[in-house]
């Protein structure tokens, strides 16, 4: 399965809208098969969300970011991971 990082401009994003955001996340993908919200990270900083999905293209995922209400500047693809675990 492909995985994306999804870039999302949310500046100034509240707990509680951010507690709100990902419970519709979670609600949609229930009846999404094949879409699967791995982790986020938040820059407060830069008014950004950056999100790893795994999901079949990336129209799945710009489906789950309409239904759930969720923005997207940027879909990328994951071509290789890394980790310095593979160089030790």
């Amino acid at each position: 399965m492909p995985r994306y990082i999804i870039e999302r401009s949310v500046p100034a994003l509240s707990r509680e809208e951010l507690d709100a955001a990902a419970r519709r996340s979670i609600a949609v993908i229930e009846g999404m098969p094949g879409v699967r919200w791995i982790r986020s990270y938040i820059s407060a900083a830069e008014g950004k969300i950056y999100c790893e999905y795994d999901a079949p293209d990336p129209e799945a995922i710009l489906e789950h970011a309409r239904r759930a209400g969720l923005p997207v500047d940027r879909i990328s693809e994951v071509s290789l991971e890394i980790s310095p675990a593979m160089f030790a």
